[in-house]
């Protein structure tokens, strides 16, 4: 059919549905001799205006071409712009973190007009548990769904085990009748910061990386300091909400800044190095409010260091990689003469011609994609449903986890304290977090989170179906089992399922911003924080439900962990590999064998430059027009 077809003069399509070059058309006839053919071939577009206009390969090639001229990170100005993104990183801790202490459930007694002292009443504690304090008298009814005396008081006192003399619940009574507020209120922040993420990350693909930052850094002044002025707690939650969404705008930029930043060598431990100075934030959060006190005077302190970075309004340059993959020549011409100058080189040490190629292309008019083109897409997308699944279920998996230990930990009195559960939960994080370097160093982006996956699918089956299993047989009397030994296990599971999920969601996050093309980054980014902030906002929503379908809930997310299994194994493998600067170099990422064939072995799944030999397949045909039409393709003659 193809000899045929070329016998006609009729040009073949290639692979990707683009017409060949003019040096592989075959030879047609002259222009007049009829209009039969002739018509078809003026039809089709002339190859050399499809030709011009694609941008150069060279200045596409930011990795391989723009970046070993401009020293890697091995210029000056570069290692100083690497560490204005990591500094950021310990205000935007205390920030992700403050909901903790600002609406911490406090204990709460009720003083009567007399002034003598009434009944107290654990917030967390439910009916015929001990006292967590033990400096309160024990309480002779705890307020029920149906007795609603215990909640008419007159003045309530509180104690406040986060280190604060007084916090939002304090200071406006959020208790009884009015605990759900302090849940709207969680709300608010974590609804803030997926709205944040999603419409951040399209602008910050539209106007760049920098505006984007920079006026968030101005909003959050605005709304964050104007969060400790609130009068109620309808105000406060409010001023939360875009203060979430300002966070976002710093959130997502950074880490945009930040990837694009470095070289494929690099991108990951930078990467890490930003998430242990904010785990740090997370760590010096609890000195921080003991020293405030108050959670006004707290806000205040968490918010005023963003001042800080306004100062990047004359110091932090624009991504040049965005200017570069946007094709905005002439605002990339001046920011590499402005790194050169910085980093004292010489223009002359431009090998491969960056600079006359961009004299070329500088007159070529930007071009900036929206993340809704991914839709037509075959592969991208795909990639980005799958890490925006495996984020959400990282962190929405963590909430039941962590619950599930906590509420054991309560029943077998290893620990009542505030400062035991935070630190807890922030050491296995960190655990986490370390574990994450060696593993993903030796296994790559993918096996790593394969791996890390299948400990969290693992510790979840196991809690859920082993340890019923085991409280059946404690249930006998010759069994020798008691529920301690359930409750040590369920302990165990839950620190492994904790640590496993806060690894799953990292990487996640990493994972998506160095496979989504430069184009798009921001947009990419967007999606799958914001899939995690949908896993993290079931934490309030199953309190605001007082826990019921917890079980449900968890069992939801154990079979989410074993889809994500099988979905991680089509992804592709980004380490040590150059980002894609458009969609179609985001195509082009085609999946790999988790372990590397043998040698003599043929491989099944063939890489991108295995597939590109196959470009002349339609020449070959071509050169076949003098084989007999009676051979066949594997050159044997039909019986």
């Amino acid at each position: 059919m193809a000899i045929e077809r070329r016998r006609e003069g009729r040009p073949l399509p290639e692979e990707n549905g683009s017409v060949p070059g003019a040096a592989a058309a075959p030879p047609g006839p002259p222009p007049g001799a009829g209009l039969g053919v002739g018509a078809e071939i003026q039809a089709v577009p002339p190859p050399p205006s499809s030709s011009s206009a694609a941008c150069s390969p060279l200045l596409l090639d930011y990795d391989g071409s723009v970046l070993p001229f401009l020293g890697g990170l091995g210029g000056g100005y570069q290692r100083t712009l690497v560490l204005l993104t990591w500094v950021p990183a310990l205000f935007i801790g205390f920030s992700k973190f403050s909901d903790s202490f600002l609406l911490d459930q406090p204990d709460f007694w009720c003083r009567q007009a007399d002034g003598q002292q009434g009944d107290w009443n654990g917030s967390l504690v439910p009916p015929g548990h001990a006292n967590r304090s033990g400096i309160f008298p024990p309480a002779t009814a705890l307020p029920g769904p149906g007795n609603a005396s215990e909640c008419d008081c007159h003045e309530w006192h509180y104690r406040i085990r986060a280190g604060l003399v007084q916090n939002v619940v304090s200071k406006w009574d959020l208790v009884c009748d009015s605990a759900w507020k302090v849940h709207i209120a969680k709300f608010s922040l974590l609804v803030g910061l997926i709205f944040g993420h999603l419409i951040t990350g399209c602008i910050a693909d539209w106007v760049g990386r920098r505006p984007v930052l920079l006026f968030s850094v101005i909003f959050i002044l605005v709304f964050g300091l104007t969060v400790a002025l609130s009068v109620n707690v309808t105000m406060f939650s409010t001023l939360r909400f875009f203060e979430g969404f300002c966070l976002a705008g710093i959130v997502l930029s950074l880490y945009a800044l930040r990837i694009e930043l470095c070289p494929p060598a690099h991108r990951f431990m930078i990467t890490m190095v930003a998430s242990f100075i904010e785990m740090a934030g997370q760590f010096l959060m609890p000195g921080l409010a003991a020293l405030c006190r108050d959670w006004q005077v707290l806000q205040a302190v968490i918010i005023c260091p963003f001042l800080l970075m306004l100062l990047y309004w004359v110091i932090f340059p624009e991504s040049l990689r965005w200017l570069m993959a946007t094709q905005q020549f002439e605002a990339s011409k001046e920011l590499i003469f402005q790194l050169t100058r910085k980093n004292r080189m010489n223009t002359e040490s431009d090998i491969k011609g960056v600079v006359p190629e961009l004299e070329k292309e500088i007159t070529r008019r930007p071009k900036k994609v929206c993340i809704v083109k991914v839709v037509g897409t075959r592969n991208l997308w795909k990639n980005i449903v799958v890490l925006c699944v495996n984020s959400l279920t990282g962190y929405g998996i963590h909430h039941c986890f962590a619950k599930s230990m906590m509420g054991h930990e309560a029943k077998m009195m290893i620990t009542h304290n505030f400062y035991a559960d935070y630190y807890t939960m922030a050491g296995i994080a960190l655990a986490s977090c370390l574990a994450m370097c060696p593993v993903v160093g030796f296994l790559g982006r993918r096996g790593g989170l394969l791996l890390f996956m299948i400990l969290t699918a693992l510790a979840s089956l196991l809690q859920l179906g082993l340890l019923n299993l085991i409280g059946k047989y404690s249930q006998l009397p010759d069994s020798g089992m008691s529920d301690s030994v359930k409750d040590k296990f369920s302990t165990a599971f839950s620190i492994v399922g904790m640590f496993s999920s806060h690894a799953v969601g990292s990487l996640s996050v990493f994972f998506c911003a160095e496979i989504t093309p430069t184009v798009i980054r921001g947009g990419g980014l967007g999606l799958v924080l914001a899939s995690a902030g949908f896993g993290r906002l079931t934490a309030p929503i199953m309190e605001l439900h007082n826990q019921k379908g917890y079980f449900l809930h968890h069992v939801i997310f154990a079979c989410c962990t074993l889809i994500c299994i099988i979905c991680i194994l089509l992804l592709p493998e980004s380490k040590n590999q150059n980002l894609p600067e458009n969609i179609p170099d985001g195509e082009h990422y085609t999946r790999q064998p988790l372990l590397p064939h043998k040698k003599g072995e043929q491989p099944l799944l063939l890489t991108n430059s295995e597939l590109k030999d196959y470009s002349g397949l339609h020449d070959s045909a071509a050169v076949s027009d003098g084989i007999s039409e009676n051979t066949t393709a594997n050159g044997m003659k039909p019986m």
